[in-house]
């Protein structure tokens, strides 16, 4: 259900981001994070992502079955592989990863659950609720409550810009930014407006001594 995986994939990075250093809030790494929960599906041509990309999922499909590769111990070393890739900054590859994981977690709690060992056909689940279901719903609701409240208090939209690198930006290109927090006109401009995609991969090069700085977008 992609209304379901949607939202466990923020509440995931609701959790996840902080503790990263990353900001909870941050509107693009929310929609990656976001992404990265629907992107295992991509093997169901039913599914929301793979209705949208229905060549590739058709493909999938016929091949490897739905809840297969992308639901398996390769697809999270895929992740991790990710997450260690140099090239790609933390503030794109975390919210991916967090989210894609989410996804599988979620699933393993179905009676399908996850052939993790795949092309081996056995399952592994922990059957708490049917896909569907009544108590779906339920769960997903209790788990977005239990994220918000585990959030650390006082996140702000500024904070979490500045986290981004933001602050490399200068002065004259952002002026007043942070002032009025989200609901600012410079912060709505630019969610909304004429952002480049120059701006949001600034936003994106996370300061990490670990990872080398691109100097632009591949």
């Amino acid at each position: 259900m992609a209304g379901s995986h949607i939202a466990l994939g923020a509440a995931a990075w609701f959790v996840a981001g902080p503790r990263l250093g990353l900001p909870a809030l941050d509107p693009a790494m929310l929609g990656l994070a976001v992404t990265g929960a629907l992107i295992p599906d991509i093997d169901h041509p039913k599914s929301w992502v793979g209705r949208r990309l229905k060549p590739l999922s058709l493909v999938l499909a016929t091949l490897l079955g739905h809840r297969g590769i992308t639901h398996s111990l390769l697809a999270v070393i895929g992740c991790a592989a990710l997450l260690l890739w140099q090239q790609v900054p933390l503030g794109i590859a975390a919210p991916l990863v967090v989210g894609y994981l989410s996804h599988l977690a979620a699933d393993l709690l179905t009676p399908g659950g996850l052939r993790l060992a795949w092309p081996l056909k056995r399952s592994f689940s922990f059957p708490l609720c049917r896909t569907g279901s009544p108590f779906e719903p339920l769960v997903v609701a209790v788990a977005l409550s239990w994220a918000w409240g585990s959030a650390p208090a006082g996140l702000d939209w500024c904070a979490g810009y500045r986290l981004t690198g933001l602050s490399r930006l200068t002065q004259a290109e952002w002026p007043g930014f942070c002032q009025g927090g989200a609901s600012s006109p410079e912060l709505r401009s630019f969610l909304w407006g004429d952002a480049t995609l120059g701006h949001w991969w600034q936003m994106a090069q996370i300061s990490d001594p670990g990872r080398s700085a691109p100097a632009g977008p591949r």
